[in-house]
């Protein structure tokens, strides 16, 4: 829990950097003015709708495990569930591959085995928010390239899977490269498990419970903007913004998006809302955060500290970069 607990709180300075170099750029002091001025009862919604995120994610997480025809108590699935948000601050939120970590260590289940689950749900997560990001991309003028790396990125992910003959290829591939080779076999039980849970239905199950989570989060982001006095924007400016930003973020690959989806954010809030100064558009991007990725490391956390209550397990993770 100690170098957990040092993950985190990095994850944490770094943000804490990144908002205050905004801060100053947006000029800090108009910045307070604009927080001082923000309904925070809004902030109470906000934080409802992304808990309706996390609950649409954790039916499809349990769906995830029912393919592969494991049977975890709903309780005990909940928990190592929201357990992962503890370290979504990591590189393209792989830190959350403790929930297999988890599971290995509570039910004796191979990492191998559930570890893909993580890849399939950032899977269906892209799928969904670049969906939603389509409500915008011929309506406003942006550079739509991120988007197009995101498609693409997905498409060679379902060629891979789906064509045996190419993961077989690789597969074998990887046999011959020094630094993977031991890893082979891990890799083999990975395909089959990320093959099975990318097939037509759990895919197309996954992308419809991902398109729903992240128009919870999107409208969070609208209302918190609605929350500034005189600020408005358009519920599909609003989705359209969050989620190519939080595309963006990912693609990044830097923890938690930190630094692109604010800056994103930010920038397209000056461009496609009403009322929204520097100051205002900082202001409204910090209280989103706040209510969405901080929001769901410190659930994360608690989840994680009464599962290892409830189950007796000793919670060391594996060094991980990035945070």
């Amino acid at each position: 829990m100690k170098r957990l607990l040092g993950k985190i709180i990095l994850g944490v300075a770094v943000g804490v950097a990144i908002y205050v170099g905004f801060s100053i750029w947006a000029d800090a002091r108009s910045v307070g003015r604009a927080l001082a001025g923000f309904h925070w009862v809004i902030a109470l919604f906000a934080l409802a709708l992304a808990s309706l995120n996390y609950l649409v994610r954790f039916v499809r997480w349990h769906y995830y495990l029912k393919v592969l025809g494991l049977a975890i108590p709903a309780g005990h699935s909940f928990l190592v569930f929201l357990g992962g948000f503890s370290l979504t601050v990591t590189p393209g939120k792989l830190g959350e591959v403790v929930k297999a970590l988890l599971l290995r260590e509570s039910h004796g289940i191979a990492a191998a085995r559930t570890a893909p689950i993580v890849i399939a749900e950032r899977f269906t997560d892209l799928m969904g928010l670049l969906l939603l990001a389509c409500v915008g991309i011929f309506t406003f003028k942006t550079d739509p390239r991120f988007l197009v790396v995101g498609a693409v990125l997905i498409g060679f992910g379902l060629v891979v899977v789906s064509v045996e003959s190419i993961a077989t290829f690789c597969l074998r591939l990887s046999g011959h490269v020094p630094l993977v080779r031991r890893l082979t076999p891990t890799l083999k039980e990975a395909y089959r498990t990320t093959a099975a849970l990318l097939r037509p239905r759990p895919l197309g199950l996954g992308v419809l419970l991902s398109v729903v989570s992240w128009f919870f989060e999107c409208t969070a982001f609208w209302a918190v903007v609605h929350g500034f006095a005189g600020a408005s924007v358009e519920l599909q400016a609003a989705t359209f913004i969050y989620a190519s930003m939080t595309v963006a973020g990912a693609l990044s690959f830097l923890p938690g998006g930190l630094g692109v989806t604010e800056a994103g954010m930010l920038a397209m809030l000056g461009e496609l809302a009403t009322g929204c100064g520097r100051s205002v558009a900082a202001a409204a991007t910090f209280v989103t955060r706040l209510c969405t990725l901080w929001f769901a490391v410190l659930v994360g956390i608690a989840a994680l500290l009464i599962f290892a209550r409830q189950t007796k397990i000793r919670v060391d993770l594996p060094e991980q970069s990035g945070g």
